[in-house]
């Protein structure tokens, strides 16, 4: 209000207040008056509404007392003789009618005629806000007129009367909301008659089963990251960044990764996250709300997920084989092992080397050939039951145990990755492996391959298109930015890989170096012997201190001989290149198994930094596999009714884990046969790329374009629309051209480009020798490939099956939800979820 129109106002009040003949300390006193009788009346309504919530409250709970009296009685009443010769049932007699049951009729109209008055006195309440109105305007007319302490004290009561007028409201509408409640429980000896107890007690089981799968929500946003991040951190795809940098171009390649990364990676990363955290239900449900048309995407990224976990377990069974080995000096893949009841050595380990020997022949087993079977190898069976008992073990009590144990797990792998980083720059050839690392191809900047190659491992390394990063999403609350949570989760993994490729690179140039050394050593002790026997000329007699760097000195005098005999000498000798050996890492688990192993074995104190190693592989798998687990068991609960209908199942939270745990127990036993590794192979590196690639496609197209489809004029979809309406902020601009055009587009490219690769190259795998004791390249059986293709089929069936539905149906490839907010879980509020903390002992996660 204008400052002149206050101050005429208050001279008009003045000059009226001083024709009636009042002092200024009487009108003071006056108003002061005025204004306790009206704090009195407001204060004495109040109560009365509060004695009247009172009343009905305790008339309610009578009730309900006098209706469960009826129920025991009817439940106790049973057949007699004298009830028969009446004709009268006894569910009859306790189910009879209110005026049957004494003292019924009068308390039924005793609470009829209480709610009467309540409504009366309800009625003369509501007038408090008129009078409200017109206190809260007198008063500020006054407050400029009274003294400071009286105010004060004004202040004080008018605090009070707000507390009591808020508590009454309270009370109010709890009884405008119990008014209907009480006439029903009035009728509940009639319904007796009408609805049996039977299915009354089935609704009750029915509503605690709703509220038992309430879906529960991380305790804080560490443990939600630390999840995402250790399920990212898979050893396959950590040891495939390696040989990738190592054979497409160094650097070169890392440039290009890290433009996948942010141009591809992150949004589609982000795009999953705030999908699962959105609509709030798991990798099969949410595209089912999102569009029906590519409803069938869940059920493909399951089933992914569920073969992916079965062969990456098998790499923590390895590695708990190799664990147990490691408390030995010397460790038992440093040397061959000696034949029983003989000194003389293994001669199939004699041919090849101790750790070669080691990982086929005492570990795997292996058989010469894939079409060789056998049954499970039993050392192996012991330590895949342990591998499956630690995963059930941090999963058993869901997300509260989940997320305490990625607290502690997560971080442990950098610190061993830190001893490891520090102990291989003091290695000999470290110099050599860090010239590797920091070399760049500019060819390789225009190979197509080397661009195809990166942008799969992008997509692998962030786990996409399997479904644990929606399913650990929507259990995060839908207000979380999830652009900055996928932004954190992305940079963290290519930290973790370029710590690990950085100490891969040193401690593979010490490897390399000490073969080579060997292998010049070996060639020096092969002269020598000739040369003592005639064979060759005393010129060919190499020099006696090869101590200090043998290569280097064998090389050098190697290079000095004349030509004639130089010729003479390649044909006894076996060449020794570190360039060449350097090159000889595989792809594959015997880039750990074989290479890392027998480099551990040449470092003094082999025995710890063997033990080490291994137990950073077993952190690093068991953190992954509970990622994929979660993306296992979180929409299995979700989707499949049988673990909802009886509430034994969810109250019993070990009972769904278990039988998914023991099932994939059974199915790893193929695995660890004598040939189990060459299906691994079969599977990691030529089957499960086109899945994830057409499953990750699809979900772009649906959240780009199915859900709420745009025209191209007027973007952004309506997804991120929704997303700006929780989060109180728009996302980014570019993540919706990312969204709508980049990401197809390159996504398209890598299957087309993929698929003509894998259509153009020989289907392969290394095979032991047991003959040669040696590694033989081998090509798969056609049945093989068959059996690859058909399990292709199955994994994609249910795209074509949800897309004929729909057609056949005439559903709108559109969201269903067009023009309304998105509907979560249905058990859970969308924006304010209970904490696990608080449903801990509901979960069955």
């Amino acid at each position: 209000m204008p400052r002149g129109r206050r101050e005429r106002l208050r001279r008009r009040r003045a000059l009226s207040e001083s024709r009636a003949g009042l002092t200024r300390p009487e009108r003071a006193c006056s108003r002061n008056r005025e204004l306790e009788l009206y704090e009195n009346q407001k204060c004495f309504l109040l109560f009365l509404r509060f004695l009247a919530h009172s009343i009905v409250e305790h008339l309610k709970s009578q009730q309900k007392v006098r209706v469960a009296e009826a129920q025991r009685t009817e439940r106790s009443v049973t057949p007699d003789m004298s009830s028969t010769q009446e004709g009268e049932h006894p569910l009859e007699r306790a189910g009879a009618a209110p005026e049957s049951l004494p003292g019924m009729e009068t308390e039924a109209q005793a609470s009829k005629s209480s709610l009467t008055n309540l409504s009366t006195e309800i009625e003369f309440s509501e007038n408090l806000h008129e009078i409200k109105s017109w206190e809260d305007k007198s008063t500020a007319n006054w407050h400029q007129m009274l003294r400071v302490s009286e105010s004060q004290a004004f202040k004080a009561r008018v605090l009070k009367a707000q507390a009591w007028e808020i508590q009454a409201s309270e009370a109010h509408r709890r009884a405008s909301q119990t008014r209907h409640t009480s006439v029903l429980e009035m009728d509940a000896t009639q319904a007796l008659k009408q609805k049996p107890l039977p299915e009354k007690v089935q609704a009750t089981e029915k509503e605690k089963c709703e509220i038992l799968f309430t879906r529960p929500c991380w305790s804080n946003k560490i443990e939600y990251i630390l999840t995402q991040v250790g399920y990212s951190m898979k050893i396959s795809s950590l040891w495939h960044f390696f040989i990738l940098w190592l054979h497409n171009g160094g650097c070169s390649f890392l440039i290009i990764y890290i433009l996948m990364l942010f141009l591809v990676g992150v949004p589609l990363l982000f795009l999953e996250m705030a999908a699962g955290q959105r609509i709030r239900q798991s990798s099969i449900g949410v595209w089912k709300v999102i569009s029906a048309w590519i409803g069938g995407v869940g059920y493909t990224s399951f089933m992914v997920c569920f073969i992916t976990g079965l062969y990456l377990n098998v790499i923590n069974v390895w590695t708990l084989f190799y664990l147990s080995q490691s408390f030995q000096f010397p460790v038992p893949w440093e040397k061959c092992p000696l034949l029983e009841n003989s000194s003389d050595f293994d001669p199939e380990c004699a041919r090849t080397t101790p750790s070669l020997y080691f990982w086929y022949r005492l570990t795997l087993k292996a058989s010469d050939r894939i079409e060789d079977g056998g049954s499970p190898v039993f050392s192996l069976n012991l330590f895949l039951l342990v591998s499956w008992c630690l995963i059930g073990a941090f999963m058993i009590n869901g997300l509260k145990s989940t997320g305490k144990i990625m607290l502690v797990l997560v971080p442990a792998p950098y610190f061993i990755i830190l001893c490891f980083l520090f102990r291989s720059l003091l290695l000999e050839g470290a110099a050599f492996g860090f010239q590797h690392l920091m070399l760049v191809k500019i060819s390789a900047m225009y190979n197509m391959n080397v661009w195809c190659q990166a942008g799969n491992q992008v997509l692998f390394a962030l786990g996409l298109g399997l479904g644990p990063v929606v399913s650990l999403s929507s259990h995060m609350y839908p207000s979380t930015n999830c652009l900055s949570d996928a932004l954190i989760v992305a940079l963290v993994n290519l930290f973790t890989m370029l710590l690990v490729t950085s100490f891969s690179f040193c401690v593979l140039g010490f490897w390399a170096t000490v073969i080579t050394h060997r292998c010049s050593e070996k060639n020096a002790e092969t002269l020598v012997k000739l040369v003592a026997m005639g064979k060759l000329p005393l010129e060919a007699q190499p020099p006696p201190n090869l101590t200090a760097n043998p290569t280097s000195v064998f090389n050098s005098w190697l290079n000095s001989l004349p030509q004639p005999i130089k010729h003479m000498v390649f044909g006894y000798v076996t060449e020794c290149n570190l360039e060449k050996q350097f090159l000889k890492v595989k792809e594959g688990p015997s880039f750990a198994f074989v290479a890392f192993i027998e480099t551990m074995s040449f470092i003094p104190g082999s025995v710890f930094w063997s033990i080490l190693f291994f137990l950073l592989l077993l952190i690093l798998g068991l953190i992954s596999m509970i990622g994929i687990m979660q993306g296992i068991l979180i929409p299995f609960q979700n989707t499949f009714s049988s673990f909802r209908k009886s509430t034994k199942l969810l109250t019993d939270p070990m009972f769904p884990p278990v039988v998914v745990f023991g099932f994939m127990f059974l199915c790893d036993l193929f695995f660890t046969r004598p040939s189990g590794i060459y299906y691994i192979r079969l599977l990691s590196e030529y089957w499960i790329v086109l899945p994830i690639i057409i499953t990750i496609i699809l979900e772009n197209m649906a959240v780009g374009w199915a859900y709420g489809a745009r025209s191209l004029v007027s973007l952004p979809p309506r997804f991120l629309e929704d997303l700006a309406i929780v989060w109180g902020s728009p996302a980014s601009a570019i993540i919706r051209w990312l969204w709508c055009f980049l990401c197809p587009i390159v996504l398209v490219a890598l299957f087309v480009i993929t698929l003509i690769h894998l259509s153009l190259k020989s289907i392969t795998y290394v095979a032991w020798d047991s003959s040669s004791s040696k590694e033989v390249l081998r090509q798969y059986p056609s049945w093989a490939l068959l059996v690859m293709i058909a399990l292709f089929l199955i994994v994609i069936l249910p795209i074509p099956t949800y897309f004929v539905y729909c057609l056949a149906h005439r559903i709108s490839f559109t969201s269903t939800s067009q023009g309304k907010p998105i509907i979560s879980f249905k058990s859970l509020p969308l924006i304010q979820p209970k904490p696990s903390k608080e449903v801990h002992k509901e979960e069955t996660l």
